[in-house]
């Protein structure tokens, strides 16, 4: 009978933590729902609701960031290459870990890896896809992924 009661007692906390998820979806939908500028965000490849309000917050609404352009906003979540360069040579090497939006950066590039996959196993139809689809051929998923993010950012500015 412990056992039992300890299953219970598991079981109704692992309701309790579904119907909080539950509840902070809904609250998310509903904060998307408020601000247009988020169901347009929702509209790129690779963004979720989480992701539209990130990059809502980090774009639209933030008065101590401003950019400039797109870059300046995609080297600020960190999917550019850090560049190395001396006397007129340009070396860009790899995308740099140390940045401010971390948690972005990361379900940025998870949302464009979920596409990534979708689009390794069936045909492109779109240029973007093409374009997609030729990346990854040449460079690999994951560094496709991170240049479909890079793209989704400087998209969204």
């Amino acid at each position: 009978m412990p056992f039992r009661d300890a299953l219970h007692a598991t079981w109704q906390a692992c309701l309790l933590t579904i119907n909080r998820i539950k509840a902070y979806d809904e609250c998310l939908a509903q904060a998307v729902k408020l601000h247009p500028d988020c169901e347009r965000l929702m509209a790129l490849e690779g963004v979720s609701v989480i992701n539209a309000i990130n990059l809502y917050v980090l774009l639209g609404c933030s008065d101590d960031l401003h950019f400039n352009n797109g870059r300046e906003a995609s080297a600020c979540v960190g999917v550019t290459p850090i560049q190395h360069s001396t006397g007129g040579k340009a070396k860009l090497g790899s995308i740099g870990r140390h940045v401010k939006q971390v948690m972005l950066r990361s379900q940025l590039i998870s949302g464009a890896m979920a596409v990534v996959s979708a689009l390794s196993k069936r045909l492109p139809k779109t240029t973007k896809e093409v374009w997609l689809k030729q990346l990854i051929e040449r460079r690999g998923k994951r560094c496709a992924a991170v240049a479909l993010a890079n793209k989704t950012i400087r998209t969204a500015f």
